[in-house]
């Protein structure tokens, strides 16, 4: 971290929107599983969020996106899987003139068709034809699918405006199709022989809105999240400032399901290089039941539709908003975080910290020094004069080839890196706890551990991904047993 940031970090920072908004009469859930009503709605829980500049070579000139939804897939999760929500939108939110809000969303909407396959059973005379319960009854391979029984696929829209504009189509730049399909979950090695090349047939082309091109995949990837998750709630149940490789990844065994976009910066950018990125998913207000008994849409859907996950930067609902305020933070928008401003200048978890590791917290308050890499971004990297938790990317930043990148990010002098947008690679846990506990304060007075190398155990960094589009891995295999 050069001097120049460390002091922009120093500075005091506007304390932004102080009138909170009225809360709603009915709290809404929230995302990652950190509120007890999303655990009700798994197919809308996200899980993390990712936007950094394409580091593929010869692609350089894009900003991938991914929005990762439901979290800690079993990969022999049988016998239905992990299709999304059809009810639902799933969106990814760009906001590009600095007000926190909005200016253009990719919007996800998920269909499933049940083919509903058939055997006939008994012997002549006495026989009949029965549905199969499996959803696939024969190899899948990148060229063929005779026997996949229920067939999922999405559309994906942009949407001008804080979605008050018409939704505009995207297409399959080949085909011209509106329809993308989805592959179906990695259930094991005699259903699907080989998933890499099954998955990548579903890697598409699109066409955007006014001719620009990008990419599309959308399925089930391993969880590229690497963290000591049990351990961290657990009153932090392991040693802070132990080895970076002590303790496992409690995710290693889980899947997930990934929208992954690559968009060219051009179609991003607005007034500035700088884009605020999030994700959300939608529910309608008041759902009815389908009659149909069958995988097919709802027949009606009263009402519109409320927000009822949210994440933007990694970590925060988590780790910095009480349980109180979970619900209403995952339901508001980036412009409306001057309600939660306090948990972020005045953080409970270093206190907690120091109760339980006799650590000495940062003295600094209010912490101008997180509200800058949190709320507003920092001055000089990737502030764009905007008041809102999200992921901020100064897209005039070169990116960092694969085998250079550096796993702390700014911290590590890595500048294409978290908290400058985020890359699979980048260990956001440890960078945030040492952030958390002052890396950023350059008084020592104030912050006297400041320097140690505070970590969850759980290392993690860019080898563990691939080098171009979609970048996350293969999901795990239901089958063979390891």
């Amino acid at each position: 971290m050069n001097a120049l940031l460390l002091l922009a970090l120093a500075a005091p920072i506007a304390a932004g929107p102080s009138a909170p908004p009225a809360p709603s009469p009915l709290p809404p859930p929230s995302s990652h599983r950190e509120a007890p009503g999303i655990t009700e709605m798994p197919k809308v829980d996200g899980t993390d969020f990712y936007m950094f500049r394409s580091y593929e070579p010869g692609r350089a000139d894009f900003v991938t996106l991914v929005a990762n939804y439901q979290p800690l897939q079993a990969p022999y999760g049988g016998p239905n899987y992990f299709f999304m929500d059809p009810e639902a939108l799933y969106e990814i939110h760009i906001d590009n003139d600095g007000d926190a809000k909005p200016d253009l969303s990719f919007r996800f909407r998920f269909t499933n068709t049940l083919k509903d396959l058939a055997l006939t059973i008994g012997p002549p005379g006495n026989q009949q034809v029965v549905s199969v319960p499996l959803l696939d009854i024969a190899p899948l391979s990148a060229a063929s699918a005779p026997g996949l029984n229920l067939l999922e696929s999405c559309t994906l829209e942009v949407v001008p405006g804080e979605g008050s504009g018409a939704p505009q189509p995207v297409t399959d730049a080949q085909t011209g199709q509106a329809l993308f399909s989805k592959p179906l979950d990695n259930v094991g090695n005699k259903t699907i022989p080989d998933y890499d090349a099954y998955a990548a047939s579903h890697i598409h082309p699109i066409q955007l809105p006014g001719g620009a091109v990008g990419r599309v995949f959308v399925g089930q990837r391993k969880d590229p999240f690497v963290v000591n998750l049990g351990e961290v709630f657990d009153l932090v149940n392991f040693n802070p400032l132990g080895s970076e490789f002590g303790e496992g990844d409690d995710l290693a065994d889980a899947n997930v399901t990934s929208l992954i976009l690559e968009v060219p910066i051009s179609f991003l950018k607005g007034t500035g290089p700088v884009i605020g990125g999030w994700t959300t998913a939608s529910l309608p207000a008041k759902r009815v039941l389908v009659s149909d008994p069958s995988f097919e849409q709802p027949e009606k859907v009263h009402g519109g539709f409320r927000q009822v996950s949210r994440l933007g930067m990694p970590l925060v609902n988590e780790l910095v908003i009480g349980v109180k305020d979970k619900n209403r933070f995952n339901a508001s928008e980036p412009a409306d975080d001057g309600q939660f401003l306090t948990y972020v200048t005045h953080p409970t978890l270093p206190a907690l910290l120091e109760v339980l590791f006799g650590v000495t917290a940062p003295k600094l308050f209010p912490r101008s020094d997180l509200v800058s890499v949190f709320v507003t971004g920092v001055s000089g990297l990737n502030a764009n004069g905007s008041t809102g938790e999200m992921l901020r990317l100064n897209t005039d930043i070169p990116p960092t080839p694969k085998a250079q990148q550096l796993r702390l990010g700014v911290l590590a002098g890595d500048l294409a890196g978290f908290p400058n947008g985020r890359r699979p690679g980048d260990d956001v846990v440890d960078a945030s706890l040492r952030v958390v506990m002052g890396a950023l304060i350059n008084d020592a007075a104030l912050a006297p551990d400041g320097n140690k190398p505070f970590t969850d155990g759980a290392f993690v960094d860019s080898s563990f991904f691939d080098e171009s589009f979609p970048y996350l891995r293969t999901p795990l295999a239901g089958s063979p047993q390891p």
